[in-house]
C-alpha cells in the first residue's frame, strides 16, 4: 500500500484503455488523468517546479505564475499548496468553471482574461496581461510553459518510457498538441529507440500550431493560436487536424461506454480514428495519448445546450457510433 505525503508523489502511470470495441480499430489509449491534478500536465508542473528550485530561480518569497487553459494550472495549484508557495494562474474566457474553482478551492488566485490581443488572440492577451504582472514585481516567477524545455524533458524521462514498457512493438503514437511538451519530449525518445515509431500530432481546427490562420476554438487544453517556440517539426511524421465537433461526438460516445474523457482525449480519439480508417494495417501497435478525465468539461461539452449553441444539433447526434473525423 503506497503511503505519500505530498499529492504530486502520487501518479497512476500504467493504465490502458483497449478502444477497438468502441472504434472499430486497435488502438491502446495511454490514461493520464489518475492523479491528484487530474491531467498529465501534473509531470510537466512537477519538473519546471524542481528544476526551477534547483537553479535557485523559485525562492521562499517568489509568486508562482503561469498562463494556463485550465490543466496545468490545476497542477501548478496543487503543487504550490503542497510546498508553500503563492501562485496566480492567468487564463480566459474558455477555461472550464470547475477548472477555475478547484485552483482557486487550492489557494491560488485566478486572473480570467476576456478581450482578445490584437495579434496574438486571447493567448496573447493572457501573456501579455503576465508580463505586466512581471515587470510590476520582482517576486514574480514565471516558469514559461510554452518555452521552458523541463516542459518536454518530463516526457522524455517518465511519458515515453513507460509506453515503450508496455508496449515494446509500438508502430504509431498519437498525441494531441498545445504547448507541444508532451508531443517533443516523447517523440525526441522514440527517435533514438530499437525500432521507428511513427509520431502523429493531433491538433484542433483553428489553430495555428502547423501554420494554418488561426480560428475559433472553444474546447481549451490543445491548440494555440500561436506557433509553440517548443515545436520542432523534424521530429513529427504527420499531423492530423480534428474539428471540434468530432472531439464532442467522441467523448459523448465513449462516455456512453462508461468512460469520462475530457475534450482533449477526445479530439485524439477522434483523429487517431481518422488515421487508422485511412492508414491501419493488420498487426499495427498504435497508443495515443489521453491527457485528461471529463469531469471538468461537464458544463461544456457534456452539456447538450452548451454543445447546441456553438455547434448544432449534429455535433450530439448518433452517440453510438465513433464517425471519422472531417478532413
Amino acid at each position: 500500500m503506497p503511503v505519500i505525503s505530498v499529492p504530486q508523489a502520487f501518479n497512476e502511470e500504467d493504465l490502458y484503455v483497449d478502444l477497438e470495441p468502441m472504434t472499430g480499430h486497435r488502438l491502446f489509449l495511454k490514461c493520464e488523468g489518475f492523479n491528484f491534478a487530474g491531467s498529465i500536465k501534473l509531470k510537466a508542473a512537477t519538473e519546471m517546479v524542481e528544476s526551477a528550485e534547483r537553479s535557485g530561480t523559485l525562492r521562499r518569497d517568489s509568486i508562482l505564475v503561469e498562463s494556463s487553459s485550465g490543466n496545468l494550472g490545476v497542477a501548478l495549484s496543487m503543487i504550490a499548496a503542497s510546498k508553500g508557495y503563492r501562485f496566480v494562474c492567468v487564463t480566459d474566457s474558455r477555461c472550464n468553471l470547475a477548472t477555475r474553482l478547484m485552483m482557486e478551492a487550492l489557494g491560488s488566485q485566478v486572473h480570467v482574461v476576456s478581450d482578445e490581443h490584437a495579434t496574438g488572440g486571447l493567448l496573447g492577451a493572457r501573456l501579455a496581461h503576465l508580463r505586466a504582472l512581471c515587470a510590476a514585481d520582482d517576486r514574480y516567477v514565471w516558469l514559461s510553459q510554452y518555452t521552458n524545455p523541463d516542459n518536454w524533458r518530463a516526457h522524455y524521462f517518465r511519458t515515453a518510457p513507460a509506453i515503450a514498457r508496455w508496449f515494446p512493438r509500438l508502430d504509431v503514437l498519437f498525441i494531441g498538441v498545445g504547448t507541444t511538451g508532451t508531443l517533443m519530449g516523447c517523440a525526441r525518445w522514440f527517435r533514438s529507440w530499437h525500432r521507428p515509431v511513427r509520431i502523429v500530432a493531433v491538433d484542433s481546427v483553428g489553430s495555428a500550431i502547423f501554420g494554418d490562420p488561426p480560428g475559433r476554438r472553444m474546447i481549451p487544453g490543445l491548440g494555440m493560436s500561436l506557433r509553440p517556440p517548443l515545436l520542432d517539426e523534424s521530429y513529427v511524421d504527420e499531423a492530423v487536424r480534428v474539428e471540434e465537433a468530432d472531439a464532442i461526438r467522441t467523448c459523448r460516445h465513449l462516455a456512453r461506454r462508461g468512460f469520462l474523457f475530457g475534450g482533449s482525449t477526445g479530439t485524439v480519439v477522434s483523429g487517431a480514428t481518422s488515421w487508422l480508417a485511412r492508414h491501419g494495417t493488420p498487426g499495427l501497435t498504435p497508443v495515443a495519448i489521453a491527457p485528461d478525465l471529463g469531469e471538468r468539461y461537464l458544463d461544456t461539452i457534456y452539456q447538450t445546450n452548451w454543445v447546441q449553441a456553438l455547434y448544432g444539433n449534429d455535433a450530439i447526434a448518433d452517440p453510438r457510433a465513433v464517425r471519422a473525423p472531417s478532413d
